[in-house]
């Protein structure tokens, strides 16, 4: 149309006509576009309806499709195909392509990072929208900055000073409110990898509780005591933390201690009596009972078991039934359960002076105590 349109003399010496058919040329075009754009929308819609969420993601990118943007850039497709009198040069029509260009580029990526945190979101159920707003915020800045920059760049702006001078100034920015960046960047590093979230109970250092709020620069934690605890985000991820809301199952382990006075084929009764024990509570999972050692004052045993549940009041209960369980037991086996004794081994002074061994200093005989 364009070689048709030179090669006519009328056209060429009118320039009201060459703009009438550049006009004709966007119009037809833009409705085109805007045709192709519903059809597509439509499509990815009747794909979302199926269950395809990258259909429905898709079809979000496009709704940020702005149509004043559209419109300029057909009518400059009409203007370059009729030839159409411009009063800028080629220059300047090749810079305006590119920040058109960029302008609806810088859109859809904004959209889309959008769409793509609300189902990041959706799918991982991060602990805070605060999280997913300041992320986005800091995403969505930067998509603008690159397109800003990009445009400047084009027009021929020198921007090597420019981004030297916010470099600058961003060093500068940062060391005077480094504490509060890092508490942000901590907060977004909770939201994304969700060591913890509101409900769950933690313990690290000397502090247990619950968390009760998760914000942009701390943490709040009710105790066990009942006040509640503010900690720097920073400050607690530094921290190793404990996780019992997590806790699929508790590993228990508690010893038994018997006399002396026990005999050997008792004594090696009370495993099986141990695991007995163990077995009958509902919920539990046996796993070892041992004559671990011989203690300074009794025989020593050790049990393991698993309590297949993370509830600590169900923990006790079980413990409690077990430990009244084995004591019922070792009643009726006859053995008894050792209690903290010390011996004390009482020497007649006299016998041992008229043996030859050395006296000690002092009159008349020692006396102690019996065992106990």
């Amino acid at each position: 149309m364009n070689a048709w349109i030179n090669q006519s003399e009328w056209l060429a010496g009118h320039p009201l006509a060459l703009w009438g058919i550049a006009v004709a040329i966007s119009i037809v075009l833009f409705l085109i576009i805007v045709t192709a754009l519903k059809v597509v929308r439509a499509r990815l819609d009747a794909l979302a309806r199926r269950g395809h969420g990258f259909g429905a993601s898709i079809s979000l990118v496009l709704q940020r499709t702005n149509w004043i943007v559209v419109a300029m850039l057909c009518l400059m497709v009409g203007v370059e195909v009729s030839g159409a009198p411009l009063p800028w040069s080629g220059t300047t029509i090749q810079h305006l392509w590119f920040v058109l260009l960029a302008l609806q580029g810088a859109l859809w990526l904004d959209r889309a990072v959008e769409v793509a945190l609300r189902h990041t979101a959706a799918a991982k159920g991060l602990a805070s929208v605060v999280t997913v707003t300041l992320l986005g915020l800091l995403l969505r800045g930067l998509v603008w900055v690159i397109a800003l920059l990009s445009m400047l760049d084009n027009l021929g702006v020198n921007i090597t000073a420019l981004v030297a001078s916010l470099g600058i100034g961003g060093v500068a920015v940062a060391l005077a409110v480094q504490t509060i960046l890092s508490d942000l960047f901590a907060s977004i590093s909770i939201g994304l990898d969700k060591p913890f979230e509101v409900g769950d109970f933690i313990v690290f250092g000397q502090v247990a509780g619950s968390i009760e709020h998760i914000g942009l620069k701390t943490t709040r934690i009710r105790s066990l005591g009942g006040e509640q605890i503010v900690c720097s985000n920073t400050e607690l991820l530094k921290q190793t933390i404990q996780n019992y809301k997590r806790m699929q199952q508790r590993r228990i382990v508690f010893s038994v201690r018997i006399t002396y006075q026990t005999g050997a084929d008792q004594a090696e009764k009370v495993p099986a009596m141990l695991q007995g024990q163990i077995n009958a509570q509902e919920g539990t999972k046996f796993d070892r009972a041992h004559l671990a050692r011989f203690g300074d004052s009794a025989l020593e045993y050790e049990a393991v078991y698993y309590v297949m549940t993370a509830d600590y009041n169900r923990y006790m209960d079980t413990q409690q039934a077990i430990n009244l369980g084995i004591m019922r037991e070792l009643e009726r086996a006859g053995i008894d359960l050792a209690l903290p004794a010390r011996t004390v081994h009482v020497m007649d002074a006299g016998a041992g002076a008229r043996a030859g061994g050395p006296r000690p200093e002092g009159d008349g005989d020692e006396r102690g105590l019996s065992p106990v």
